[in-house]
């Protein structure tokens, strides 16, 4: 069984609480009066009832209104208006100074008697007891002042860093946003711009060797919806990638085991090379780095593959992927040959993100890439990773 439900706490509203905690104490000091000097209206009462009606300007002067009760406890021997008096200053005016000298006041005022004449100073134990209840009198109020000012400055700094963080947390969420649009504009251009340059490659097989008008209007349609999407893509890109860089890896990811239905759709004339270890031969730990390492191998050679449609049309090409025992690194080499001059260009548009995202994935594992054309008029690109990248570091 579910515990009954605590009803909510009713609340004051603002108002009312304000004009309480203004009222009650001037109530309190004129009940005060009223006991300690009865109802007879005299020099003792009207002083006591002086000091009382003080208070209600205690927020606004708290020195002198406590200036103005002094005459209440030294004539009329009232309390409650001195002492809220000086719980005011010490709240509102901290000043040490200013408080040491109000309190020896105020125990001055209780210790002396009215009239003066009736000090007796050889009366030491009646002395000494009230100066030990004088200077209660007067330290009690001024350690609760304090005490309420310290406590609600510590509230209010609460609030500050609960502000802080709230806006620490924020910015770290914007933070994550750009990251991720970061991501997925890396992965944007990898995976849609790759897709789409084979629609649009297969589109203009399509429209070449189509006998049928219809259908080579139709290839030439895709061809040019292909080529308009890769540009929208192009600037979809770059305003994602303005956002900021990332380390994070998308999942499910391609590996090295793909990289050959990836050469198999590419179209392209390309003859692959490889002698890197099975998958699962590495421990735990270093299996998950190289699978970063691998993501980022398969992303290179799609991307080089993607240009190679691009710039360098009916080209021959190599892909090699090798491990380095000596420098313990896996080495990813993309090489063309120069273009077939009777091959068409496709026409597709670039970004100029592609490299600059390999090369930074390359940096963030610990290793190389470099891309330059050959001296037979080809183009090579080649990174080179470390086996076990830093620990930081994710595709």
């Amino acid at each position: 069984m579910r515990p009954p439900a605590h009803p909510p706490r009713r609340r004051l509203p603002p108002w009312a609480a304000q004009w309480g905690s203004l009222l009650i104490p001037v109530v309190l000091a004129v009940a005060d009066a009223l006991l300690v000097n009865g109802v007879t209206f005299g020099l003792e009462l009207n002083v006591s009832l002086v000091a009382a009606a003080a208070l209600l300007l205690r927020r606004r002067l708290p020195a002198l209104v406590f200036l103005t009760t002094l005459p209440g406890i030294l004539i009329g021997y009232i309390w409650f208006a001195p002492m809220i008096a000086l719980y005011t200053v010490a709240r509102r005016r901290p000043d040490r100074r200013l408080l040491g000298v109000l309190a020896l006041l105020l125990a001055a005022a209780h210790f002396i008697p009215w009239p003066v004449s009736d000090f007796e100073p050889t009366a030491y134990r009646d002395n000494t007891l009230v100066m030990i209840d004088a200077c209660v009198t007067s330290v009690g109020p001024i350690a609760l002042g304090l005490l309420v000012r310290t406590r609600s400055e510590l509230a209010a700094r609460i609030e500050d860093l609960t502000r802080s963080r709230r806006h620490a947390d924020e910015l770290i969420a914007e933070q994550v946003l750009s990251t991720e649009r970061a991501r997925l504009a890396r992965e944007m251009h990898d995976v849609v711009a790759h897709q789409v340059s084979l629609i649009s490659l297969q589109a203009g097989a399509v429209q070449i060797s189509a006998e049928d008008a219809k259908a080579r209007e139709g290839a030439r349609t895709i061809r040019e919806l292909s080529v308009r999407t890769l540009d929208e893509l192009r600037h979809m890109v770059g305003i994602l990638r303005a956002a900021g860089g990332d380390l994070e890896d998308l999942t499910p990811q391609p590996r090295l085991a793909d990289l050959p239905r990836l050469i198999e759709l590419s179209a392209l004339d390309v003859a692959y090379e490889t002698d890197t270890a099975a998958e699962g031969e590495t421990g735990e730990e270093e299996g998950r780095t190289a699978e970063a390492v691998e993501r980022a191998a398969f992303r290179i050679v799609q991307e080089a593959l993607t240009n190679v449609r691009k710039h360098a049309p009916g080209a021959r090409v190599t892909v090699r992927v090798r491990d380095l025992e000596e420098s313990r690194e896996l080495r990813v080499e993309v090489r063309n040959g120069p273009p077939d001059a009777s091959a068409a260009p496709p026409g597709l548009p670039g970004g100029g993100h592609g490299l600059v995202g390999l090369r930074e994935r390359a940096q963030l594992l610990g290793g190389t890439l470099k891309a330059e054309p050959t001296d037979d008029g080809g183009f090579v690109v080649r990174a080179d990773f470390p086996k076990a990248p830093p620990r930081a570091s994710r595709s």
